[in-house]
């Protein structure tokens, strides 16, 4: 337990260990078949006893007293009779302070104690003292702590008065993990509340950041005030839900090519849109997970389009229904015209108790984002797909964008991403300036010696001020740390090696960021395809390839991305990409996927057509852990949408790979590379094909 090597026992302490065994399992006999019979006496309660002072982790026995106490209690002889009752209730809480003084650490035994209490028959003018003993052995046991919130609600104890006592605990041993959690739990309460000298919320704060300095400064590598200071950090930057992004986004002047061309390739992303139907994806991206987006929360103002009738989908792959980023369509109807037809839309989101997050914080403030689309007349010729050549990823198929193009798209992009969508104001500037008192605090401490926990610290509270300057519609590149970020990462890497991949996933989260927030990096990012005519591809390019990425983020600045290269990168996961909806271009080729299970967010991506998945890991693992995360189509969850009849017509290769099936069947693919995968074969490529119907290129090669 916690890092301390095991002995192996001496030939005295197993034999000692072979007569207990073979004690218990004498009882645990003797208990089964009283337990099985249903039998209640004093004779079978004893052995029960007996057994759970011996092993009190043994759940079954405290399950089957639970059982008897409540058998015993409706016999007629007890009745309303109080003496009885509480004689009953007493023996259970005299049985389980034995087996505490066995394992006070026993799950089953405070568990047990618990209910006995919540009968209501048993006085608690003990329990505090009896707890006050088993902190005593150890004041960090976070079942003792649990249990006496337990009490101290029971007494009805003040909130105030129990955090005088962590105060006291803490004082005592600022080591103690459980004080400062309790500390939380209780604060919380009384904000929550708003307690007499509990609001307003600003000072508490401040007052506990420098009470837990104190800790931190005191001994700089004992990581219990750290983590207290971090849940500090996370209440200063919990700030109301806001609508922190959108496609289209607010401001914008869009024109749809409905016959699925990209017509004038000089137009940039920003302004087009390729799609086969008359139908626009229109995708709000929250600050936090959000639930409730429906008719009823969002109003959408558009000639010939009926807010009512719009269904809001969440686009999360966890089923839960909370998500950052949620989706919707607008149709606009066919226009024979000969010219286009421009919509202007409004969307609104009121100051709303309907949409809030999955920690209880509502939408706090008046959104609203206006665009318009243009749409083209009817079209009656459609694109012949079997036409289209293939789509190489290799570097001579892409060359710079003009710059002045370029840069007069990108200052367009960045300036619309600055337009208040949010009417009112909100004044961050406690909160800023708090998290710039415990930086300059963290640097100095970070003078004086080399702590892993504080490098850590500082860079969350970096990263949680550029989020912070963020919201107020501050210039990114003027008050970014992103550097020195990214260099707080690299060395901890090197300092603390078994936490390696979250150093690293955490680095790639910045780096991202660092791009996506710089127009001068962004544009050394942004690539041209060579040839824009054949096949039908947006010819302007996201190539985040050869950054050693191992996570993907800050989805809320790439919703307008269509064409995207991730290839030569490290990632294990697509977590993330079910938000870029306009996808339809995607290389990951060259990362450490090691499962179709991966590919899980691209079944949300309807206009994806061209996919290249080569040289990665799929099928390399003999144990893949993962691929349970996808769910099998013999699942009841998932089942509604299979039919036996389709898994059946495309052979016995689907049952055996079952997660291709999941992921591929409602994609409609044109291109598609999996070659350099250890699970490519014959076998998978003529599954694959059966299931893309509209399938034109599998790697490399033509399939008609």
């Amino acid at each position: 337990m916690h890092g301390r090597p095991r002995k192996a026992p001496t030939q005295e302490e197993q034999e000692a260990f072979t007569i207990k065994a073979s004690k218990l399992r004498s009882l645990q006999s003797q208990f089964l078949q009283f337990h099985h019979k249903k039998v209640y006496t004093k004779e079978a309660l004893d052995v029960s006893a007996k057994l759970l002072e011996s092993n009190p982790e043994y759940y079954t026995a405290w399950n089957y007293r639970k059982i008897a106490v409540q058998h015993n209690l409706n016999l007629p002889e007890v009745g309303e009779n109080e003496e009885s009752i509480k004689s009953i209730l007493d023996e259970e809480l005299r049985l389980v302070e034995n087996a505490l003084r066995k394992n006070f650490k026993s799950y089953g035994a405070w568990h047990h104690r618990k209910w006995v209490l919540s009968k209501g028959h048993s006085s608690t003018d003990k329990e505090l003292l009896l707890l006050s003993k088993f902190q005593k052995a150890d004041s960090r046991n976070f079942h003792a702590w649990n249990y006496r919130r337990f009490v101290t609600t029971l007494k009805n104890i003040p909130d105030e008065k129990e955090l005088e006592y962590t105060t006291d605990m803490i004082y005592d041993n600022f080591s103690n993990y459980s004080a400062w959690h309790n500390r939380s739990v209780l604060l919380s309460h009384l904000l929550k509340e708003k307690a007499k000298g509990y609001s307003p919320k600003d000072n508490v704060f401040t007052e506990e950041f420098e009470f837990v300095r104190h800790a931190l400064f005191t001994d700089p590598d004992d990581q219990s005030g750290w983590f207290y200071h971090l849940w500090l950090l996370d209440q200063t930057v919990k700030l109301e839900t806001l609508l922190v992004s959108s496609w289209p986004p607010h401001g914008y002047n869009l024109s749809l090519s409905v016959d699925g061309s990209f017509g004038d390739c000089s137009l940039s992303p920003f302004t087009s849109l390729q799609t086969n139907t008359r139908t626009l994806p229109l995708i709000l991206y929250f600050s936090e997970a959000v639930e409730n987006i429906c008719s009823s929360t969002v109003e959408i103002e558009c000639e010939n389009v009926a807010s009512n009738e719009l269904v809001w989908r969440s686009l999360s792959g966890d089923g839960t229904g909370s998500a950052q980023a949620w989706l919707t369509y607008l149709n606009f109807p066919e226009e024979h015209a000969h010219s286009e037809k421009a919509y202007q839309v409004k969307v609104s989101l009121a100051r709303s108790q309907g949409i809030f997050s999955s920690t209880g914080v509502h939408h706090g403030n008046s959104s609203h984002i206006e665009f318009s689309v243009s749409v083209p007349p009817h079209c009656s010729e459609d694109v012949d797909l079997k036409k289209e050549g293939k789509i190489s990823w290799s570097d001579e198929c892409f060359s710079t964008h003009d710059t002045q193009f370029l840069e007069s798209v990108l200052v367009n992009l960045f300036h619309l991403e600055r337009t208040k969508i949010v009417e009112t104001v909100v004044d961050y500037q406690w909160n800023i300036t708090t998290i710039n008192t415990e930086i300059t605090h963290c640097r100095e401490l970070l003078s004086t010696m080399n702590c892993k926990i504080g490098k850590l610290t500082l860079a969350r509270l970096l990263k949680a001020h550029d989020t912070l300057m963020s919201y107020t519609g501050t210039s990114h590149r003027d008050v970014s740390h992103h550097a020195e970020i990214l260099q707080l990462y690299d060395d901890l890497k090197k300092m603390d090696p078994a936490h390696l991949h979250y150093y690293q996933d955490e680095y790639s989260l910045v780096l991202l960021k660092q791009i996506i927030s710089n127009q001068e990096l962004l544009l050394k990012h942004c690539r041209k395809y060579r040839d824009p005519s054949s096949p039908r591809i947006n010819n302007f390019c996201l190539r985040l390839n050869n950054l050693s990425l191992s996570r993907i983020g800050s989805m809320e600045k790439l919703l307008w991305v269509q064409v995207l290269d991730l290839s030569y990168n490290q990632l294990k996961t697509l977590e993330g990409l079910e938000v870029m909806q306009l996808l339809s271009c995607l290389n990951v080729s060259h990362n450490k996927l090691c499962s179709f299970t991966a590919l899980e967010p691209l079944k949300l991506l309807r206009s994806l057509k061209v996919l290249d998945i080569s040289y990665n890991e799929i099928g390399t693992h003999s144990i893949d852990t993962r691929r349970y995360l996808c769910s099998s189509p013999l699942n009841h969850k998932s089942g509604g949408n299979w039919k036996p009849e389709e898994f059946e017509m495309h052979g016995a290769g689907v049952a055996d790979y079952w997660e291709a099936y999941t992921i591929f069947k409602d994609l409609n693919l044109i291109q598609l590379d999996v070659i350099g995968n250890a699970v490519s074969d014959e076998k998978i490529k003529s599954l694959l094909v059966k299931l893309l119907p509209s399938i034109q290129w599998l790697d490399g090669e033509s399939c008609h």
